[in-house]
């Protein structure tokens, strides 16, 4: 005879952990950042995209995961932004060529907009994916020379070499042909100087922000990395 015990219904145990948490905001600011940068926009002469209100955010939660999570978690979830990025670029380019339903008249407008995230998201997903690697891999190679000294060091150092490769690979990719001569040197120089001051900007935020993640963290020691 089956027992009420028996019969109770199984779940799998909850893991008291923020890594879920911090990896859901990594991966929601990155593909709400890839729909921004569908907009070129200018303040004056200088010229950048929608995405750069938010992605900067990424590098910093991306630092937050290398420092307190390391290699492997960073990577995976990396990986994990990259795979759901190229998804909604593909969901976007099949939506595109579906044919419109009978009376609605947006077709011409969701192609001139969302038509063009396929190559901005190309060029988003490539550029976040180098990146993002070298700057998780830079800033726990540094870790494992400073331990918890300095973090303001692999921040910065991390931000600069993961921030212009990412940058110049998008940029190339994303306009190219599009902006041209001077206009597309200003760009990228502009998003690249922007992006890395924002990041040494935001310091005073990032710094907190991993000390209480390493405070919640069951799981953190000081030597992981």
């Amino acid at each position: 005879m089956t027992t009420s015990e028996e019969r109770k219904a199984k779940f799998a145990a909850e893991i008291h952990s923020l890594y879920p948490f911090v990896v859901a905001l990594f991966v929601g600011i990155l593909l709400i950042s890839n729909i921004g940068a569908t907009k070129l926009i200018s303040f004056g002469p200088i010229i950048t995209d929608g995405g750069a209100f938010l992605f900067p955010l990424v590098y910093v939660i991306g630092d937050v995961m290398s420092e307190v999570y390391g290699w492997k978690a960073s990577r995976r979830a990396i990986i994990l932004g990259f795979a759901l990025a190229a998804l909604a670029s593909i969901t976007f380019y099949l939506v595109q060529l579906s044919p419109p339903a009978p009376g609605w008249e947006n077709q011409a407008a969701f192609e001139a907009i969302l038509g063009f995230v396929p190559r901005i998201v190309l060029a988003s997903v490539c550029g976040f994916l180098v990146g993002q690697l070298l700057n998780s891999y830079v800033l726990i190679k540094i870790k494992q020379r400073t331990s918890e000294k300095h973090l303001w060091v692999r921040l910065i150092g991390s931000t600069v070499v993961g921030e212009l490769a990412d940058t110049v690979v998008f940029c190339t990719i994303a306009f190219y042909g599009i902006i041209t001569g001077a206009d597309f040197l200003n760009y990228v120089i502009t998003g690249y100087v922007y992006k890395t001051l924002l990041e040494v900007v935001l310091l005073p935020i990032t710094y907190p922000t991993i000390a209480w993640v390493k405070r919640h963290e069951p799981s953190y020691a000081e030597t992981a990395a």
